[in-house]
């Protein structure tokens, strides 16, 4: 994890970000200036830590572009965990406050809309456009440092590759590398060739003189069309692991692969993952759809070599692909179904989603995401607890359980006599609660709502030493903590955006 990625700051803290377009533009596109707003936030992030709080209020400025049907497409870096939302235009006073209607924060991009249709009024819709070529030369479009001005900056199409998305920290998508001055307050502005909108601005190298990145308009395409059936379902995946190992001959003959076929190599499936009952560890897929893959796993698309992921990303969750590939020698077809195939651990940042959380007797237990880990600070994959950084980097091959649905932290411990001595366990996993294995927090919740037990015997994971709680007393004290700390409910469990 600690490559180049790290480094990705996005254009509202550092660089830019977002937008696209999707309906007809008027003839010309003479003025694309007036179709080019100011986005100003009031946000305010949650607490994983002791989950019932929020901390300090923070502004932030961005921009964003009108498209069709009085829409305006930005990132979703500019507007996640917003209290309120307004836009201005260019040369006008009046703001006006605005709300969102989708947001993915896999692909960093929001659609919002103004009640006030009198916005809209002497503004044109933007079309989107193809992907373009290295070496060509792009517009960017947008409202830098937050200035009342639009800033027209021009550059040169350098790299187009799939990189991390740095708003989430783990989506990988296609991005279009520009030396275009990008600065803080373009997230979200247009990027414009041949009056067509060619990508996003939405994030950047911080230690890196004029490189930054466009969200290009396939994934602006698969935001629009995901979004047709009044909700956003994300990008999906294979939910496989895959290894370039025909590179090596004698692997290839091991695996009995014919001399003149190229592939990718499955290692292995995510639990509950599309492709789990297909998929076989030295499994060797040579064609997805009617794309060959070579042996690094790349295909011919967009007149691009470029992973196979790029036609996994073309198609919506619930659509299908055809696999072909060798196993034990033998060629063989399949269909498989595109689907969200998260890992247990989270490896990316959630917004706009109240965290869990149940706190009994003092004991805060909170879900283990990267939020929480992110807790640590800046350099938190440094400073987190070992067995977390392990866990967090390898629970894909270390879960064998089909019952998990996800790790609890003990995050926190509200001190008070009945939990004088929890706090050495503070940000372990919890494995089970008086022998009964904990699964996910539901199974906390439940654990301690058991009135017959005389103790809360609380074990954790690679830990021998065992957390004892009086039950007794726990259970008369309980109601006393949460007053004493301003709690304002013992827990929170399933939430909504």
């Amino acid at each position: 994890m600690l490559n180049k990625k790290l480094f990705l700051t996005m254009a509202l803290a550092v660089i830019a970000a977002s937008n696209g377009s999707y309906a007809i533009q008027k003839p010309g596109l003479e003025n694309p200036e007036s179709s080019v707003v100011l986005i100003r936030t009031l946000k305010q992030d949650f607490d994983y830590v002791t989950p019932w709080k929020r901390k300090d209020m923070a502004q932030s400025a961005g921009s964003g572009f009108i498209i069709g049907g009085e829409r305006i497409l930005t990132n979703a870096h500019n507007v996640g965990n917003s209290r309120y939302i307004e836009l201005r235009k260019e040369n006008i006073a009046r703001r006006y406050p605005a709300r969102i209607i989708f947001i993915g924060h896999d692909c960093d991009l929001a659609m919002l809309t103004v009640d006030d249709k009198s916005f809209f009024e002497g503004t044109q819709a933007l079309e989107l456009g193809g992907i373009p070529k290295v070496n060509s030369t792009v517009s960017t479009y947008g409202f830098p440092v937050g200035g009342d001005r639009i800033s027209v900056t021009e550059g040169v199409v350098s790299r187009i590759e799939a990189d991390t998305y740095a708003h989430s920290g783990a989506d990988d998508h296609l991005v279009i590398q520009t030396d275009a001055a990008i600065n803080p307050g373009n997230s979200g502005g247009p990027v414009i060739q041949n009056n067509k909108i060619v990508g996003v601005a939405f994030q950047g190298l911080r230690d890196a003189d004029n490189i930054g990145y466009l969200i290009p308009t396939t994934v602006i395409e698969h935001f629009l069309k995901d979004i047709e059936d009044g909700n956003y379902d994300g990008f999906g995946s294979m939910g496989a692991l895959f290894y370039p190992g025909l590179h090596n001959p004698s692997y290839k003959d091991y695996l009995k692969i014919p001399p003149e076929e190229d592939g990718i190599v499955v290692i292995g499936t995510l639990m509950h993952s599309s492709v789990e009952s297909i998929l076989q560890p030295g499994d060797v897929i040579t064609q997805i759809d009617d794309y060959n893959i070579d042996n690094d796993g790349m295909i011919q698309i967009y007149g691009l070599r470029l992973s196979i992921s790029a036609t996994i990303e073309s198609k919506q969750i619930g659509q299908t692909l055809e696999l072909t590939f060798f196993r034990e020698g033998n060629l063989q077809k399949a269909t498989a179904t595109i689907a969200l195939n998260r890992p247990i651990f989270e490896q990316a940042r959630q917004y706009d989603r109240p965290p869990p959380y149940v706190c009994f007797a003092g004991l805060v237990f909170v879900p283990a995401t990267r939020n929480y880990l992110e807790s640590w600070g800046p350099r938190w994959p440094q400073e987190i607890p070992f067995y977390l950084r392990y866990l967090f980097s390898h629970s894909i091959e270390l879960n064998t359980d089909r019952q998990r649905k996800e790790y609890v932290v003990l995050s926190e411990i509200m001190s008070d006599e009945v939990n004088t001595y929890a706090y050495e366990f503070k940000s372990q996993i919890v494995e089970s609660i008086n022998e009964t294995t904990i699964y996910s927090l539901n199974d906390i919740y439940k654990a301690f709502k058991k009135s017959e037990d005389t103790f809360y015997t609380i074990r954790f994971m690679g830990n021998d030493r065992i957390l004892r709680i009086n039950a007794e007393n726990a259970r008369r004290v309980h109601q006393s903590i949460l007053e004493k700390y301003d709690i304002p409910a013992e827990a929170r469990m399933e939430t909504k955006p």
